[in-house]
């Protein structure tokens, strides 16, 4: 890779980190999406994707748990399959086009009905918030977005975040800190499932790593001090039509 091509690379994961850390979304679909901007080889993607996730993850976890944002309680139960999924999802390859244009519809539906219409719960906009989801859909979420977080090299963030919204089980706060940890351990899973991809990680890694930093960083500042919760809704809206581009069209 030339030093014009990483330079655009590395402002590209910066900007991906810090959008998608407004939301609780550790940004591997974009991450994704700069990488096949400059022609990044196919190969290299998905593990690099994964490790910035599970960095951007890792910090979006810690600074929302001490800002009172995270349920361990409302997460167990999706967590508890969704890593063994994930880490099937990441070790299977199969051939994507006609599935990738029907989650990018999806996520677009999801972003355009937030868009348009977003799903605010005044009452759940501090602390540690209300987040009720019920345990048959818990587990049966927890599943299906585990093996796709798996399969698509993301951590099925921008496939939990609009669930919980558009279903009513949290509010936009609650949706981010419910999110991180959930997009780190199924980044963590799905590198397992396929841990001889590390092999192709770039030699530009650390730069990547340090733009993902401070964009995740600045996001989750950005998210727990300064944003309101409709605000935060449209973002997600945003990133959702962002993510759904990047499949239907890469």
């Amino acid at each position: 890779m030339g030093f014009d091509e990483t330079v655009l690379l590395t402002l590209l994961i910066f900007l991906a980190a810090t959008l998608y850390s407004t939301v609780g979304h550790a940004g591997a679909s974009g991450y994704i999406a700069a990488m096949a901007f400059v022609g990044v080889a196919p190969a290299i993607m998905k593990p690099t994707a994964l490790s910035l996730n599970i960095l951007v993850a890792s910090v979006g976890t810690y600074r929302l748990w001490r800002a009172g944002l995270i349920n361990p309680r409302a997460l167990l139960p999706l967590v508890a399959v969704s890593i063994p999924m994930a880490f099937i999802g990441g070790a299977v390859q199969l051939p994507v086009s006609t599935y990738r244009m029907a989650v990018g519809i999806v996520l677009a539906f999801a972003g355009l009905r937030l868009l348009i219409d977003p799903r605010e719960k005044a009452t759940l906009n501090g602390g540690s918030g209300d987040v009720r989801i019920p345990l048959p859909a818990a587990v049966i979420a927890g599943a299906a977005i585990g093996l796709l977080s798996g399969l698509t090299g993301t951590g099925g963030g921008i496939f939990l975040s609009p669930l919980l919204l558009l279903l009513g089980w949290a509010g936009a706060r609650q949706t981010a800190g419910m999110a991180a940890p959930f997009i780190l351990v199924n980044s963590m899973s799905g590198l397992a499932g396929n841990i001889l991809s590390l092999r192709a990680l770039p030699e530009e890694l650390p730069w990547f790593a340090l733009a993902a930093l401070c964009g995740a960083l600045l996001g989750t500042q950005l998210v727990i001090r300064w944003l309101p919760v409709r605000l935060l809704q449209y973002l997600l809206g945003a990133v959702l039509l962002v993510a759904a581009s990047k499949l239907v069209l890469t």
